[in-house]
């Protein structure tokens, strides 16, 4: 091939990757401002149940990836529904049906969804190879982890007209993957601490053996707009694993340690609460359903920024919030934007500014003291 061949198709996979880049823009974008359902409670989860309807996924001796990773989606979203009342689950699938895989993470966006988690099974040439996975958004750092990737990802083939829905995507391509380079990194240590998480309880909890937290090209966590991952539950080519991940107990057994990790990671980001805090002089309040702090009275806030610095509290200096307060804590200076009497104002106004604060969370506030959300929220329903 000749040197102008090569630099015409470097210039053609650079335009092509440009445009993903672009299209990933607009996903973060526009994503989310239609929402499926209307939703008073604080967390949205989707549960992604892999493949489905005319996709089987990994194919084993005795079950198809599709009908166990179903399995373990419900049962996940049941444990979460009745174990913890301010999670709303939604699901991509709840039967045998077929679901594109680019309108996956649409239902995240359109519903607003604090966390995404796809469930898969896994697949490898060597049938000794066992164990338990969790991926994040990102480029492969080997080729092992790119082949899982490519594995996950040629499901496009099944659809029509992929070649232009995907731009160009080739799943079975490497150069495809350059594209995943550029992906944002803004829900990078979420979606990391949350994979974490998953691997803990698999390891502790479950006895499985821990092949650790990875990073990957999957489309499906390309497009998503919060803290996402992909979980590989076992190898379905392994027959020992296979018989686990198709029993009844086995399923129950990786929904439960899914479920505690989600928990676990809601009630970190939930209780990060024991600080004390002073009101800024002069705010300039211009978030909605705001208040005056009233003796005695509960004033839910949402903190946004913790800074070894101190900042000057300027909208330029807090992506143009115009009600930012700085709150005291030892050697390191918090900031919080919003104050409400009502605590769905203050999820509200959360999910409004988490593009932008992916970690911010909501705390309770009376008399000039922290107090834990629970303890609030039953003191505001008497």
């Amino acid at each position: 091939m000749s040197t102008r061949i090569k630099n015409g198709k470097l210039h053609s996979n650079c335009i092509y990757v440009m445009k993903l880049f672009f299209l990933f823009i607009t996903y973060i974008l526009f994503s989310g401002s239609t929402p499926d359902i209307k939703n008073n409670k604080e967390w949205v989860i989707v549960i992604d149940a892999g493949h489905g309807g005319k996709d089987p996924g990994a194919i084993g001796s005795k079950s198809r990836e599709k009908d166990i990773t179903l399995a373990i989606a419900l049962k996940t979203g049941e444990y979460l529904e009745q174990n913890l009342k301010n999670v709303t689950v939604i699901y991509t699938r709840k039967d045998d049906s077929t679901v594109d895989l680019t309108e996956r993470p649409k239902i995240a966006n359109r519903n607003n969804a604090d966390l995404f988690i796809s469930i898969h099974a896994n697949w490898w040439k060597d049938k000794n190879i066992m164990g338990a996975e969790t991926y994040i958004m990102g480029h492969a750092k080997d080729q092992a982890n790119l082949e899982v990737a490519m594995k996950e990802n040629e499901v496009i083939f099944l659809e029509d007209d992929y070649s232009t829905k995907y731009e160009g995507f080739d799943p079975k391509s490497p150069e495809s993957y350059i594209m995943f380079t550029l992906m944002q990194k803004v829900y990078q240590e979420q979606s990391t601490n949350l994979a974490s998480k998953i691997q803990t309880q698999f390891r502790e909890r479950v006895s499985r053996n821990d092949r650790d937290v990875k990073q990957a090209g999957f489309w499906v966590l390309y497009t998503t707009t919060m803290p996402s991952v992909l979980v590989e539950t076992g190898f379905i080519t392994n027959p020992a694993e296979e018989k686990f991940l198709i029993s009844k107990q086995g399923q129950d057994y990786i929904a439960s340690a899914i479920f505690r990790a989600c928990r676990d990671y809601i009630n970190e980001i939930d209780s990060k609460s024991g600080i004390s805090w002073k009101q800024d002089p002069d705010p300039k309040i211009d978030a909605p359903a705001q208040i005056t702090e009233k003796t005695g009275e509960i004033v839910f806030m949402v903190q946004i920024v913790t800074s070894s610095s101190q900042n000057e509290i300027r909208p330029e200096n807090f992506n143009g919030l115009k009600d930012v307060i700085e709150i005291n804590a030892p050697d390191r200076f918090k900031y919080a934007s919003g104050r409400f009497s009502d605590y769905s104002d203050a999820v509200r106004y959360r999910k409004n500014i988490k593009s932008f604060y992916p970690d911010a969370f909501v705390i309770a506030v009376k008399d000039n003291k922290i107090l834990p959300l629970q303890q609030a929220l039953d003191q505001k329903n008497k």
